[in-house]
């Protein structure tokens, strides 16, 4: 067997990915410093196709992960999920007011799936 197709590999590649993104998506949130402009940045619409990217992941991959994957996936969807909203609120406006709920239900569902329900759909109408 050889080393990309173990398990234990595969597993931690894909948490690695899993939280690469998430990293990413914080970094769009204004969460943490832009290692290359050295800056804090907010880029919500990179945020939300970052969210989406996981979400996709999440359901493409359901019930074929480790239960430890599929936690970590949960928690970074979540993470990333609560902060949107929270940045969404401090940017204002009409069309953060309805990405908000999008992103809200999207929250909800995840913790939702996190009980055992079924997965929803990530997608929110884009202003």
């Amino acid at each position: 067997m050889s080393d990309a197709t173990r398990p234990g590999r595969q597993s931690a590649l894909f948490l690695q990915l899993v939280l690469g993104l998430q990293q990413s998506g914080m970094m769009a949130l204004g969460k943490l410093l832009n290692p290359i402009s050295r800056k804090i940045e907010v880029h919500l619409e990179m945020a939300r196709d970052t969210i989406d990217t996981l979400a996709a992941l999440e359901a493409r991959t359901q019930s074929r992960l480790e239960p430890d994957e599929a936690r970590v996936l949960r928690q970074a969807l979540t993470d990333l999920r609560m902060n949107y909203v929270e940045e969404l609120k401090k940017a204002g406006g009409k069309s953060a007011a309805a990405d908000s709920q999008g992103a809200a239900a999207d929250s909800q569902g995840a913790a939702a799936d996190s009980q055992g329900a079924a997965v929803r759909s990530p997608e929110a109408p884009r202003t």
